[in-house]
């Protein structure tokens, strides 16, 4: 496979999921502020664009919902907010289209024609939830017309490193914010995993049990663990692209590092260092992007002219 269409692939993955994820962020953001009349929203505001690595506006402006939901859902230009991830999934998509499905193209196309008219009609929690549930259309075709070969690798693969980064920042919202953030039942819920947390736990609703489902329960597909173990299986079977060296090796190590760091230290422990261990998560997503980058899509070589040999 050419290294640009392999490339494609992986952001396809990683943009759809970065859309999906920053709308369920955003639904819990809004909701909170909504339903709390004492919280600080400049505050709350601030720290939510600092989780998403939104660059601050000036301390003097006012920071408030509306200002943070056109800024991370409707900003067509910026390639981390919603709108601008759903763009940017179809322009690679279109640099793929030999090699993704009809099915697929035509659902990104659709969502990409859609997306900004759905953001300025609807209210957000109904914009919100038209983007999940876009994407996971886009996860159903993927999961149901797609051959397990190196297409669905790269496009897991992508989808994997994006969902555990994105996990981290969701459980950061928490960590972060404090009383002032929303609760893990809300967090379990804008995840999809409140009923998969209950049926893990008997019913039992405690606070510490929540947060290590999201951290580290192997079964639940939106735990940081179970992401981090899918992208490994993703690296794995690419296979090796050298002799001497297995595919991703780096990736899989900073990868592996992490998760293991999650999958045995004492739950109390992580807990304790919550912020800086969701720090920890997410360097290492972004090393093992760009161990990935370097790996399967390294940049053509500049050719520069020096002279002739005499």
């Amino acid at each position: 496979m050419l290294s640009r269409i392999a490339e494609s692939l992986f952001w396809i993955g990683r943009y759809v999921e970065r859309a999906d994820v920053t709308a369920r962020i955003l639904d819990v953001h809004v909701q909170r502020l909504s339903e709390d009349p004492f919280a600080d929203e400049q505050l709350a505001c601030r720290s939510l664009l600092a989780i998403m690595d939104h660059p601050a506006p000036p301390s003097e402006e006012i920071v408030d919902r509306d200002l943070v939901v056109r800024l991370l859902s409707r900003d067509r230009a910026n390639p981390s907010s919603i709108t601008g991830s759903l763009v940017s999934a179809r322009e690679n998509a279109r640099r793929a289209r030999e090699i993704v499905s009809t099915e697929l193209w035509e659902c990104l196309n659709t969502t990409r024609n859609e997306v900004s008219t759905m953001a300025l009609s609807l209210i957000p929690h109904d914009f919100f939830q038209w983007v999940r549930q876009r994407a996971a259309v886009v996860a159903g075709i993927m999961d149901s017309a797609t051959s397990r070969d190196a297409t669905w690798h790269f496009m897991i693969l992508g989808r994997s490193i994006e969902r555990a980064d994105m996990t981290a920042r969701l459980v950061a919202t928490h960590a972060r914010l404090g009383a002032a953030g929303p609760g893990w039942t809300t967090l379990l819920r804008s995840c999809g995993a409140h009923e998969a947390y209950l049926r893990a736990h008997r019913g039992r609703a405690d606070d510490d049990r929540a947060a290590g489902f999201l951290l580290r329960d192997p079964l639940f597909p939106r735990s940081i663990v179970a992401a981090l173990t899918q992208a490994d299986a993703a690296l794995r079977d690419l296979g090796p692209s050298e002799p001497s060296r297995g595919a991703g090796d780096e990736a899989r190590r900073e990868l592996g590092i992490v998760r293991t760091e999650l999958e045995y230290a004492r739950l109390e422990l992580l807990l304790d260092e919550l912020p800086e261990v969701l720090e920890r998560v997410q360097l290492a997503c972004s090393q093992a992007s760009d161990a990935v980058k370097a790996r399967y899509f390294p940049a053509a070589a500049t050719t520069a002219w020096v002279g002739e040999a005499l």
